[in-house]
C-alpha cells in the first residue's frame, strides 16, 4: 500500500489485518515512558498475538533482547553503545518498568515471540555524534515535554494547545495516562494518535515549505532553519530504514507485525515509498565500530531532560500508575503518609481519607476523568504538609521522582574493567546506590581499608563514584566518604578501559601517564599522594623519579613549598597503610632543605598580594615540617632546628613583608623557639613611631590573623595586647584610614566571645585591666581565684570518661592519660 494511507482507512492496522500474510503492520505509536501507552501496547499485543515484534531502538542490542527477561533485570536499565576507539561517544536507550518498548519486549520474550530493534543502527548514530556532537540518543519526537517550541520538538504540546489546554502533561494524563485497561476498543489510542500525528506531520511539512520561500529572515534564522533541516534530514534517513526492517519481517512471519515507535514516526511508517527510494536514502552512511550493553539507571537521571536523561517530571509517580491495579490516588496516598510518619510528621489515616476527597473534588472543579498529579499534589500539601513546602519537597524528591536504582545481571555483556569493578564491589559489599550517603571507614580494618583503595583508584581513572569530605576524626586511620552512583560513571568505566583490564592495572597505568604529562611540580606530588593512598606501589616508583627529576629542576620557591605538604602528608598515610614510603621521605627531606635555602630570597620585594600567597607557603611548610620530624630522612640532619632558623631570618629581616615577618615571629612563639618578652621586644619596635601605619598593621595582620587563635594570645598576654592598643590610639588619622581594612579583616576573624573580651579589656584601659592569666578581676566570665566547688563538680564525668570506678584524686588526674 502506498501514499500516505490515514490512519482513518485501517487505522492502526487490526488484529485480523496483522495476522494475515503481507498484511498491514500493526503500528503502535506510543509515548516513550508512557505508562498509558505501555499498558495500552501490552492489551494491543494480547489482542492481535502478531508474529514478531519490532521496537524502535539500535539493532546491534538484538542479541541482548533475552537478557531482559533474566530474574537478575530489574529496571529501569538502558541499552548504552559506545565506540570502540572512543567509548566516552556514547548513547542511551533508557527504559523503564513502564516504558512501552520494555512492555513490548517483556510480552515477546513472555510469548516466544521474536523481537528485533527497527532503529538506525548504533554504528552509525554514533557516527553522526562524532559530527556534530550531538547527544540526543533518544528520538526527540517520541517524548512530549521537550523544550523544542516547534512541532517536530514537541508534538503533543500542539495537540493539548489544539484541544484547548496549556498543559500537555495534564492533557496527556486525561486522555492516554488514566484509561484503565479494557476501556473500550484497545486499538482506539493507536488510531486516533496516528491520525493526529499525521495531521500534524502534514502541518510541520507546509511550514517547512514556508521557511523555505524566505519567511524565515536574517542570520539567526538561518542557523536555525539549517539544524532543522539536518535533523529532518536524519529523520528521514531512520524512518527510511526503519521501513526496510519492517517489509523484511513481513516476509519472513506469516502471522503478522507489531511495531512500537515513537508516536510521531508512525505516520512516516505506514506510507510505502519504492524500496529502492528507501535504500537510496540510508546508503553510504558514516560508520564507527560499537558495542552495546545493558546498564543500570535510576528514576533521577530519567527525570532530566538534558545530556542522557529522559525529560520525564514525574517517573515514580508514572511507575505507580502503571504498577497500581485499581485505586491508584488511594495507593499514592497511602505512600505520602508512610513516608511522612518515618519522617516523624503526624500523620493519620483520616488525613489520608480527607486528602483523598480533596483530590476528587479538585478533579471534579477541573473537569477531569481522575485526579492527577497536581491535585494529589496539593491536596498532599494542604491536608498533610499543613500548607508548607519544605515537607512537600521531600515527597517530591522521593516518590515523585524516587531513587531507584535498577539492576543488570552479571551475564550482561561488559568491558572486562567492569567485570573486575564488579567483582571487587561484591567483595567488599560495596553496591552502588543513587540516594547520596556518607560512607566512614576504619583504615585500620581489612574491609575498609579495601574500600578506601578501590575508590581512591576510580578517582585517579576519573570514575567519580565517591569524593572525600571532611571526616569527623582527625586521626589519619579514618576517611569519610561521599558515594553516589549516577548511570554516566558506566561511560567512565567504559572510557577507563583503554588503561587496563583490571581496576589496579588501569589505575597503575593512568597515574604512569598523569605523571609524564604534568605541568608543575605541585601536580606531581599531588600524584604521588594520590598513588599512595590508592596503593599503587608500581606507579609510585616512576612517580617519584619524576618527582625528583622535576624537584631538581624547579627553582621556584612558590612551586617547592607547594609540593611539600603533599609529600608530607604521604608520609603520614603511609604509616597507616603500612606502605614503604622510605623513598618518599628522602625526597621530601631534599626538598624541605631547598625551601630553607631559597625562602629568605623569596620573601623580598613582594607587593601586598605576593606578600599574602607567600605567608600561606609559609604556614604550609611549618606544617609539613612538623610532621617531617618524625619521619626517618637520613643525611638530612634536624629539619625543625634548621627551619625555626629560617624563620629567625625571615623575622629579622626588614626586607621581608610584614605579614610575613609577623607571621615567622607567631611560629617561633608558638613552637618555643621564642620567649614571651622577645615576640614583646620585636612587636614593640614594629609599632614604633617610625614604622610606616601600613607595614606595621600587616605585620599585626600576620602575627595574629589567619585564623591563627592570635585573638586569645591577645586576650591572655596583656602586654602584646598594650602593645597593640598603644599602637592602634597614636595611628594619625590621614593614616587610619588606610589601615583600617586590614584591621577589620584581622580582627573579624576573631570568635564572637575573643572580640567580646578584648573589646572589655580595652573598655577598661591599660591603669584598670590587669592580666587576665593572673586574676582577671572583674572581667566577665573571671573569678578572682580559683573556684575548687565548681571544678571538684566535673569529677565524676571525667571519672566515667576514663572508666574509674571510684573518684580519682588530683594527683590521678593529673598523670591520667585521656
Amino acid at each position: 500500500m502506498t501514499g500516505t494511507d490515514r490512519a482513518g482507512s485501517g487505522g492502526a492496522g487490526g488484529p485480523r489485518g496483522a495476522g494475515e500474510p503481507g498484511g498491514r503492520p500493526l503500528l503502535l505509536g506510543v509515548r516513550h515512558h508512557g505508562p498509558g501507552s505501555a499498558r495500552a501496547v501490552r492489551a494491543a499485543l494480547d489482542a492481535a498475538q502478531p508474529g514478531v515484534v519490532l521496537v524502535e531502538g539500535p539493532p546491534e542490542a538484538d542479541a541482548l533482547i533475552p537478557l531482559a527477561a533474566d530474574e537478575d533485570m530489574r529496571p529501569p536499565v538502558a541499552l548504552l553503545a559506545h565506540a570502540v576507539d572512543e567509548p566516552g561517544r556514547s548513547a542511551f536507550w533508557p527504559m523503564a518498568e513502564f516504558s512501552p518498548e520494555w512492555v513490548a519486549l517483556r510480552w515477546a520474550l513472555e510469548h516466544d515471540v521474536p523481537a528485533r530493534f527497527i532503529d538506525l543502527p548504533a554504528t552509525h548514530t554514533l557516527a553522526w555524534r562524532a559530527a556534530d556532537d550531538q547527544e540526543d540518543g533518544q528520538d526527540p519526537g517520541g517524548r512530549p515535554g521537550a523544550a523544542s517550541p516547534d512541532v517536530r520538538g514537541d508534538p503533543l504540546a500542539a495537540l493539548a494547545a489544539a484541544a484547548g489546554h496549556d498543559d500537555p502533561e495534564r492533557w496527556w494524563e486525561d486522555v492516554i495516562e488514566h484509561r484503565g485497561p479494557g476501556e473500550g476498543d484497545v486499538l482506539a489510542p493507536f488510531t486516533a494518535v496516528e491520525e493526529a500525528m499525521t495531521a500534524l506531520r502534514e502541518t510541520d511539512d507546509g511550514a517547512d515549505d514556508g521557511a523555505d520561500d524566505g519567511e524565515v529572515g536574517g542570520q539567526e534564522g538561518g542557523e536555525e532553519s539549517g539544524a532543522r533541516a539536518a535533523a529532518d534530514a536524519r529523520d528521514l534517513v531512520r524512518e527510511a530504514h526503519m521501513r526496510l526492517q519492517v517489509r523484511a519481517a513481513q516476509r519472513e512471519f506469516a502471522q503478522g507485525v507489531a511495531v512500537v515507535c515513537g508516536a510521531w514516526h508512525v505516520p512516516a511508517l505506514r506510507r510505502r515509498p519504492a524500496v529502492a527510494a528507501d535504500r537510496a536514502l540510508v546508503k553510504g552512511l558514516p560508520r564507527t565500530k560499537v558495542e552495546m550493553t545493558w546498564v543500570p539507571w535510576t528514576h533521577r537521571r530519567l527525570s532530566r531532560a538534558d545530556g542522557y536523561g529522559a525529560g520525564i517530571e514525574s517517573p515514580g509517580w508514572y511507575g505507580h500508575l502503571f504498577a497500581a491495579a485499581d485505586r491508584p490516588v488511594e495507593r499514592w496516598l497511602t505512600k505520602v503518609a508512610g513516608l511522612l510518619r518515618e519522617e516523624d510528621r503526624i500523620v493519620s489515616p483520616a488525613h489520608v481519607i480527607e486528602a483523598a476527597r480533596l483530590a476528587e473534588t479538585l478533579a471534579v472543579i477541573r473537569g477531569r476523568p481522575l485526579p492527577g498529579l497536581s491535585e494529589t499534589t496539593e491536596a498532599v500539601r494542604a491536608v498533610m504538609c499543613d500548607g508548607s513546602d519544605v515537607p512537600l519537597a521531600l515527597v517530591h524528591d522521593r516518590l515523585v521522582v524516587g531513587d531507584v536504582l535498577g539492576e543488570v545481571p552479571a551475564g550482561a555483556p561488559a568491558v572486562p574493567l567492569q567485570r573486575d569493578l564488579a567483582r571487587i564491589q561484591r567483595r567488599l559489599r560495596l553496591r552502588p546506590e543513587p540516594a547520596e550517603r556518607e560512607l566512614e571507614l576504619d583504615l585500620r580494618k581489612e574491609t575498609d581499608a579495601g574500600r578506601s583503595r578501590l575508590l581512591h583508584r576510580l578517582r585517579l581513572l576519573g570514575v567519580g563514584w565517591g569524593a572525600p569530605v571532611a571526616s569527623r576524626s582527625t586521626g589519619t586511620f579514618r576517611e569519610t566518604w561521599r558515594l553516589r552512583w549516577e548511570p554516566e560513571l558506566s561511560v567512565r568505566v567504559a572510557e577507563a578501559g583503554v588503561w587496563g583490564t583490571t581496576v589496579l592495572s588501569a589505575a597503575t597505568a593512568r597515574a604512569e601517564a598523569d605523571a609524564v604529562t604534568a605541568r608543575g611540580l605541585a601536580e606531581v606530588t599531588a600524584l604521588a599522594e594520590r598513588c599512595l593512598l590508592a596503593e599503587l606501589p608500581d606507579a609510585l616508583s616512576p612517580v617519584m623519579r619524576i618527582l625528583a627529576d622535576r624537584a631538581a629542576l624547579d627553582t621556584d620557591v612558590g612551586h617547592l613549598a607547594q609540593a611539600l605538604p603533599a609529600l608530607v602528608r604521604s608520609l603520614r598515610y603511609g604509616d597507616v597503610r603500612g606502605t614503604d614510603t622510605g623513598a618518599l621521605a628522602e625526597v621530601a627531606a631534599g626538598l624541605a632543605e631547598r625551601v630553607f635555602v631559597g625562602l629568605p630570597a623569596a620573601c623580598t620585594a613582594l607587593d601586598a598580594e605576593a606578600a599574602e600567597e607567600m605567608r600561606g607557603h609559609v604556614d604550609a611548610v611549618h606544617t609539613a615540617v612538623g610532621l617531617l620530624g618524625d619521619a626517618p630522612a637520613p643525611g638530612h640532619g634536624d629539619l625543625g632546628s634548621r627551619w625555626r632558623a629560617v624563620l629567625r631570618t625571615l623575622s629579622a629581616r626588614d626586607a621581608v613583608p610584614g605579614i610575613v615577618r609577623g607571621r615567622a615571629v607567631r611560629l617561633l612563639l608558638d613552637d618555643g623557639g621564642l620567649a614571651p618578652d622577645e615576640a614583646a621586644r620585636l612587636m614593640g619596635r614594629v609599632l614604633s613611631p617610625g614604622t610606616p601605619p601600613s607595614d606595621a598593621a600587616a605585620w599585626i595582620e600576620g602575627f595574629v590573623g589567619g585564623g591563627s587563635g592570635g585573638g586569645m594570645l591577645l586576650l591572655h598576654d596583656d602586654r602584646l595586647l598594650a602593645l597593640v592598643d598603644a599602637w592602634l590610639t597614636g595611628v594619625p588619622a590621614d593614616a587610619f584610614t588606610d589601615v583600617l581594612p586590614l584591621l577589620r579583616r584581622t580582627f573579624s576573624a576573631f570568635e564572637p566571645g575573643v572580640r567580646r573580651g578584648l573589646g572589655e579589656l580595652v573598655r577598661r584601659g591599660p591603669e584598670a585591666r590587669g592580666s587576665v592569666t593572673t586574676t582577671g578581676a572583674g572581667i566577665p566570665g573571671f573569678a578572682t581565684a580559683l573556684d575548687t566547688e565548681r571544678a571538684d563538680a566535673v569529677l565524676p564525668v571525667i571519672r566515667l570518661l576514663l572508666g574509674r570506678d571510684s573518684a580519682p584524686d588530683d594527683n590521678d588526674l593529673v598523670g591520667a592519660d585521656t
